[in-house]
């Protein structure tokens, strides 16, 4: 990543000439050393940061079918990963954490003179109680309140009903889960909070202006087709894997099912590149991503459900390049929205703050799931990665000297952004769609313009708590921390049988080929539990594991307690379906999970682990 003071080295020397004529003005910080450079020049030379299960699905392609988004991400160990969109396709919700995602066809043609309402949707989850948490601050849980994702079974989706949402004559009907819109409806980066109530947590200056950037720095975003074909991504070298962090460290390789022909990832050194799959509802996220003389190759890898929450579970944590553990292309401003006559982005946007906006303590809250490696030790601010920021209902938009600015400061007013990764001396960067032709000062700096996006920082505030929340229906909607709390990951031993199973990320589960004879293995590395901060287990509290297997494949966990052997837990052995309930011992020093395959047939296991008081 680059280190030049937040400015690409052809305009380094500029930036700091600007620097000093305007005090913090001239060119935007970069993210996590990658630089974000204010237009100085006809040219955009700033930088943006940032960082799916399989199945069957029925593409339509709409009438921005050719649409290229971009964004680039940061995670936690300075890796990013990014995305772009063309082809519309909506899709429903996946059951469990399974790779069958089902995409339903969705019109997305314009109407020239018909109002469209969209069809009500409902999900619910198996677990409608409260959870009891004691959660780190965080701008979906109000007082007292929890939260939830609506996303599927395994990451407790709890309930929502689609409202009719109508559309003006020339518009689509709007439908979530998709390559132009992507993650459901009920996704937080889609849903708004009602009656928010603002700290006074704020976001100081810095060495630069804040910035809307797009440039090379971003994202190259591209989406996959039919007719694609795979393509397998190596590691850095041949000697270093690709970091893959849901698996639980680095592969030789990852084979991507789907590669389209065309892809070329970003420019910058960063590398960022995302593939959007709708035919089996996936987003791959890469970061510094090359083509090594005809080899690919990239230094991490993460994914996310198309039409999922865009934001991790305790059990699927890292889910894209970003330091929260997000893609890049949640929350990004996108070339099809840019012009398209309304007021405001229908979503919450993405942002990164710098060293001096990011908290300490906590470095990340709900619904993040992790935060820049070094934070704990390097930040010196106020709001965490996770927090929603956003403009008071008083700020008046109409003072502002950009069109773009007031339409972006509207979406702040009205759905907010999340902070999901750390710049280097920006106050704010949020990101838009590399190539889309967005720019706030078209004709060179702007001092009218950089002057508002100061007003803009010294406005913005984190959001405390709200009355309640509505998705994308303007339906309620809430969330929950009471998330699955079990991974499959490794590392596995073989106790018999002929082969070790292995850990499919993309299904949530241990796979096994058909074996004649039974495999049977166990971890007792610990590995599948994440620990978040806001998802730790409570002694004493009520848990309930089920089994989720296929072809006979069965399913089993035990604690031992340290202390009282006699508190020790054991569920025995589980077939898909069957579950357990069991009371977290006080000193569960020891997990064990034991997996068995199915026999004469191929099979998986997975579970889901779930408090329930």
């Amino acid at each position: 990543m680059m280190l030049f003071d937040g400015c690409p080295v052809r305009v380094r020397l500029v930036c700091a000439a600007m620097a000093l004529a305007f005090a913090t003005a001239g060119c935007g910080g970069g993210d996590s050393g990658t630089a974000q450079a204010s237009t100085l020049s006809a040219t955009d030379a700033s930088t943006s940061d940032a960082s799916g299960a399989s199945g069957s699905t029925t593409a339509l392609v709409d009438t921005w079918a050719s649409d290229a988004a971009t964004t680039e991400a940061t995670s936690n160990s300075d890796t990013v990963a990014s995305t772009t969109a063309a082809a519309d396709v909506s899709s429903s919700g996946t059951s469990g954490a399974t790779t069958s995602t089902t995409v339903s066809t969705a019109s997305a043609s314009t109407s020239s003179s018909t109002t469209v309402t969209a069809a009500a949707a409902t999900s619910t989850s198996t677990d409608t109680s409260s959870t009891g948490l004691t959660a780190l601050s965080s701008p979906l849980l109000g007082a007292g309140a929890d939260a939830e994702f609506v996303e599927d079974s395994a990451d407790q989706v709890i309930s929502t009903k689609a409202a009719a949402v109508t559309t003006s004559s020339t518009k689509a009907p709007l439908v979530w889960g998709n390559t132009l819109r992507p993650f459901s409806a009920n996704s937080p980066w889609n849903s708004r909070p009602v009656n928010p109530v603002l700290s006074s947590l704020g976001i100081p200056k810095s060495s630069y202006f804040p910035t809307i950037a797009a440039g090379t720095y971003s994202t190259g975003v591209y989406v996959a087709s039919a007719t694609d074909t795979p393509m397998v991504v190596k590691g850095p070298s041949d000697t270093v894997g690709i970091t893959n962090v849901d698996a639980g460290g680095k592969q030789a390789s990852i084979t991507i099912p789907r590669w389209p022909a065309g892809t070329v990832p970003a420019s910058g050194s960063d590398g960022h590149c995302e593939i959007f799959d709708p035919i089996s509802g996936v987003i791959h996220s890469f970061f510094k991503l090359k083509n090594d003389n005809g080899t690919w190759r990239a230094a991490l890898y993460g994914w996310t459900k198309l039409n999922g929450t865009g934001w991790g579970s305790p059990a699927h944590y890292y889910q894209g390049a970003r330091a929260t553990g997000v893609v890049s292309s949640a929350g990004l401003i996108r070339t099809h929205e840019i012009d398209d006559g309304d007021t405001m982005y229908r979503h919450a946007l993405t942002m990164s703050l710098t060293y001096n906006g990011l908290s300490k303590s906590p470095t990340y809250v709900f619904p993040a799931t992790a935060a820049d490696g070094s934070a704990a030790t390097t930040n010196t601010g106020e709001i965490p990665e996770g927090a929603l920021v956003m403009l008071p209902k008083t700020f008046d938009t109409s003072k502002l000297s950009s069109a773009k600015l007031r339409k972006v400061a509207e979406t702040l007013k009205t759905y907010g952004a999340y902070v999901v990764d750390r710049n280097v001396g920006t106050p704010f960067v949020i990101y838009v769609e590399m190539d889309s032709g967005f720019t706030l000062y078209p004709n060179g700096w702007n001092n009218a313009v950089a002057a508002d996006l100061d007003a803009i920082r010294a406005a913005l505030r984190s959001v405390a708590s709200a009355s309640s929340w509505v998705n994308a229906y303007g339906s309620p909607v809430t969330f929950t921390t009471n998330q699955n709390l079990l991974s499959m990951r490794g590392g596995w031993r073989l106790q018999s049988g002929p082969q070790l199973g292995t850990y499919d990320t993309w299904k949530q589960a241990v796979v096994f080929p058909a074996n004649s004879s039974r495999v049977v293995q166990i971890n007792t590395t610990g590995v599948g539990f994440a620990k978040l901060a806001w998802a730790k287990p409570v002694a004493g509290k009520v848990y309930k594991v089920t089994a989720n297997t296929t072809g006979g494949a069965q399913f089993r966990l035990s604690f031992t307690d340290c202390k009282d052997a006699s508190k020790s837990v054991d569920s025995g052995i589980l077939s898909n379906g069957g579950s357990f309930q069991f009371t977290w011992p006080a000193s569960a020093c020891w997990s064990t999970v034991w997996a068995y395959s199915g026999v004469n047939q191929a099979s998986t296991v997975g579970a889901n682990l779930v408090r329930v008081n």
